[in-house]
């Protein structure tokens, strides 16, 4: 699923506007009538309501929920702040719907002392300002903002909540944003929501479909995406009726060391449970009774050192490899990984320990193989390119990372945000807190690495793997009864097969399914 700029989207609707057609009107009035459903759904009718509506579009929404409410036998009032600017013509109509419903009340942008008294609502809809929005709110529109935050009362955003910006925020004054406790966006979703320093002013952010034009959608150019089951489903490659083990690929993980053949377990269930055909992992000799007994259907290469990673095997028969999982950092290690980029040209993924050794040998990265999949979270990632100040600086400094050095870099966190060489980004939405817990991270290091070995491009791997990774987290919580707290990263791997089934179950599966892009 693509998603777009905020200037994008405007383009997009005018698009709607002008082919399917709609007038604008119109096209509000459905954007509204989505609102409406969600609020009635979530909210009854003794809620009573504080709507705030801006003089632009998002106000023009405002004002077109706040009559369908009142239809619905709802308790709300309006407040129109006068800000001395031209109200749009969406809104002058929809202002003049609402009067012949209620009187509305219009405080004073100007006058600080006319501030509402909120004490009687239970629920404030903030439409004051949208997605077009340039610079921070300042004097009184702050104010006001910050008024409606410290009411505490429950606060629903039409679209995106007011003073954030749709891409980055840097230099927002963070003061004199909505903190929203739901913000309800419009068909697509805004990058800004996918950053963890916005949480606090989107909170729950859901997608309203409000039947943009498909054609508007489809010819506009854009590097974000977002994983969805569909766009899922038309990656996974079906089974053969007359496969073998041998159709699957032929995986190696070098993990473990001395006290960490947990992450070395973990990994390899990950990669078994991915589909791969056969899995050797080589490990320290320390490691092999456990191993052996663990993870039965992994076969076993034994490292000459007894209790860390000192060299690697003979590489000619792996289709991919995966290092990094508990092998530890020490000098024998580092050289060990350093033998086998010089040896190894194949598709290659690398998390934990590898990408900390990578960060402390950094010349080796010139080693890489194109298109290597790198899996850091936030402080490794810093590591090996620099420090951010924020998610948005992070994820440029990402995906230049990825550009420069012709690399997949998965950078795992709450929306993990996967940067491909050709500028292109990926962000996952599935998963949970749940999967905050040790091990998660080796989980996935065995599913990329097997459905490399499957023969999915890393591109593909990639995306599809972080998918499943943690669409099995969301199912043994919905479908286990696991809770958040309770989650452990071996319920990830033995949930799996879960995660495959939903893909399965979808209703394009094993029709003609339209070719991957990648």
């Amino acid at each position: 699923m693509k998603f777009f700029s905020t200037s994008q989207i405007a383009e997009i609707d005018q698009y709607t506007i002008e082919n399917e057609p709609i007038t604008a009107i119109g096209l509000m009035e459905r954007a509204s009538e989505q609102l409406e459903i969600w609020i009635e759904t979530h909210f009854n009718t003794h809620y009573q309501i504080a709507v705030f509506a801006g003089p632009g579009n998002n106000g023009g929404d405002a004002l077109a929920v706040s009559r369908m409410l009142i239809e619905k036998n709802f308790m709300v009032d309006v407040y129109i702040p006068d800000s001395g600017k031209k109200f749009s013509d969406s809104f002058k109509i929809n202002l003049d719907r609402l009067k012949k419903l209620t009187e509305v009340t219009t405080i004073n942008w100007s006058n600080r002392e006319l501030l509402p008294e909120l004490a009687e609502y239970d629920l404030i809809i903030d439409g004051l300002f949208g997605s077009g929005l340039s610079r921070p709110l300042s004097d009184f529109p702050a104010q006001l903002v910050k008024h409606l935050n410290s009411s505490g009362l429950p606060i629903v955003s039409i679209d995106i909540p007011s003073g954030l910006m749709g891409e980055d925020n840097t230099g927002n004054d963070h003061e004199a944003i909505i903190h929203a406790t739901y913000t309800l966006t419009f068909e697509l979703p805004k990058l800004s929501f996918f950053f963890r320093e916005n949480e606090r002013f989107t909170g729950k952010w859901e997608i309203l479909p409000i039947g943009l034009h498909p054609a508007g959608i489809a010819q506009t150019e854009t590097l974000w995406h977002y994983s969805d089951l569909r766009s899922m489903v038309s990656i996974l490659k079906p089974r053969k009726k007359f496969s073998h083990k041998g159709t699957y690929g032929h995986a190696l993980l070098v993990v473990g060391s001395l006290g960490k053949m947990g992450a070395a377990i973990l990994s390899a269930k990950g990669c078994l449970r991915s589909g791969v055909g056969l899995l050797t992992i080589h490990i320290p000799k320390s490691g092999n009774q456990i191993v052996q007994c663990a993870v039965p259907e992994a076969m076993v290469s034994m490292d000459k050192s007894e209790n860390l990673i000192s060299g690697i095997p003979n590489l000619t028969s792996y289709k991919a490899i995966g290092i990094g999982p508990g092998i530890g950092k020490a000098n024998q290690t580092a050289i060990a990984l350093e033998l086998l980029l010089e040896n190894y040209h194949g598709p290659l993924v690398m998390d934990a320990d590898a990408l900390n050794l990578l960060s402390e040998n950094i010349e080796m990265i010139e080693l890489l193989p194109e298109k290597s999949i790198l899996s850091p979270h936030p402080l490794e990632f810093e590591r090996l390119a620099g420090h951010a100040e924020s998610d948005f600086e992070r994820l440029k400094l990402a995906l230049n990372f990825a550009k420069t050095h012709r690399i997949i870099l998965i950078l795992k966190g709450t929306y993990t945000a996967i940067a491909l060489p050709d500028g292109n980004c990926w962000f996952n939405i599935t998963g949970n807190p749940g999967m905050a817990s040790g091990g998660s991270g080796d989980v996935l290091t065995g599913v990329l690495t097997g459905l490399l070995a499957q023969g999915y491009t890393p591109e593909e791997a990639a995306i599809l793997g972080v998918y499943l990774h943690s669409l099995s987290a969301d199912l043994s919580i919905s479908d286990l009864g696991i809770s958040e707290e309770s989650l452990l990263a071996g319920d990830i791997a033995d949930g799996l097969g879960l995660a495959f089934g939903r893909l399965k179950r979808d209703d394009d599966f094993g029709k003609a399914k339209k070719k991957s892009q990648f």
